[in-house]
């Protein structure tokens, strides 16, 4: 029988191994050591340091770049160590989860586990986890020019992708789990659907606040500083002043703050018209999960924003939204045909 209870597994498996890499990933930017290993070895890379001498070889290579050289000047190889071991375990990580990807697929492949369609949504998969590989690398390498920090924007595209593929690993292990086909109400479905879009839109520009280090700045709730809504500061750093809103600091968290009350309206707007319709016991456990999430995401926001980013809220904001994705996709794909 193609399409098994083993394929489910492993693609939960292949759920679970992302969301790993993913809080690694918060930690290893919350704790700025993602620059900390300035080369990449696809192999050797796996193995870290063993003794002074190597230790030493990668410390020095470290001062060779920006970070280094502009902000952690005098760092103690004590000190270097910490940093490496979360961007070494990050890397670890990913290479790991490609294993899991491959492996299990060529075995399923071989013993012709898969169906057509499930064939083509796994190719997709392995295409994204192999760019999600490349745009790691490719954003690590931003920071190793002149700014010591890597480009919101890379950043962005990187974890962005991280989330896409966990949900749509997601959605393939939903779609052999639960195969039959209903009538659904179209409109319900459309706003779910926006609502997910706005939901992603809003992780980007997450993104956008963390690599910029937005978070560390109008660290005030529900206004910004000053008593204002909209700080002076929002539409004056850059020009034009679009720009702002995908450069400049105050724009960006204006933009991720605003956000935040659509999502939620959003979400609350879904609870609400379920409450019309003919509900099956899944559907209501997605919407109920997404409603109490969204409102533990949110408080999350505002106390990580007003504590100024301690490491702990920083990774539980992203932990959040990674369950709020998650219990987005599950409610669209009840609520789909």
């Amino acid at each position: 029988m193609k399409d098994n209870n083993r394929v489910i597994y492993w693609l939960l498996t292949g759920c679970t191994l992302i969301f790993i890499m993913v809080v690694v990933g918060g930690i290893t930017r919350l704790t700025h050591s993602g620059l900390s290993i300035s080369n990449y070895k696809l192999i050797s890379g796996t193995i870290p340091p063993t003794n002074a001498v190597e230790w030493n070889e990668a410390f020095e290579l470290y001062k060779e770049y920006p970070e280094y050289q502009k902000i952690n000047s005098g760092m103690s190889l004590e000190d270097f160590k910490d940093i490496y071991f979360w961007e070494w375990i990050h890397r670890v990580i990913g290479r790991f989860i490609g294993l899991v990807f491959l492996l299990p697929f060529l075995y399923f492949l071989i013993k012709k586990q898969l169906s057509k369609s499930t064939l083509k949504k796994c190719l997709v998969l392995l295409g994204l986890g192999s760019f999600q590989g490349f745009l790691g690398w490719y954003m690590v390498k931003s920071g190793l020019v002149d700014r010591p920090d890597v480009s919101h924007y890379r950043l962005a595209m990187h974890l962005t992708t991280a989330f896409i593929t966990f949900a749509f690993t997601l959605w393939v292990a939903l779609d052999l789990k639960f195969p039959e086909k209903k009538e659904i109400d179209k409109k319900f479905r459309n706003l779910a659907i926006v609502t997910l879009v706005i939901l992603v839109i809003q992780i980007i520009w997450g993104a956008f606040v963390a690599g910029l280090d937005a978070g560390w700045i109008h660290n005030h709730w529900p206004l910004m500083n000053d008593g204002a809504l909209i700080h002076e500061t929002v539409t004056t750093e850059q020009t034009p002043v679009w720009r702002n809103f995908i450069e400049g600091k105050s724009g960006v968290q204006f933009v991720h703050r605003y956000l935040a009350y659509i999502v939620v309206g959003l979400i609350a707007a879904l609870w609400y018209n379920a409450r019309k319709l003919k509900t099956t016991r899944l559907q209501n456990i997605g919407l109920n999960s997404l409603l109490a999430l969204v409102f533990v995401q949110f408080i999350l926001g505002v106390l990580t924003l007003v504590l100024q980013v301690p490491v702990i809220l920083g990774v539980l904001h992203q932990v959040a939204a990674f369950f709020l994705l998650a219990a987005m996709t599950f409610t669209l794909h009840r609520f789909s045909k």
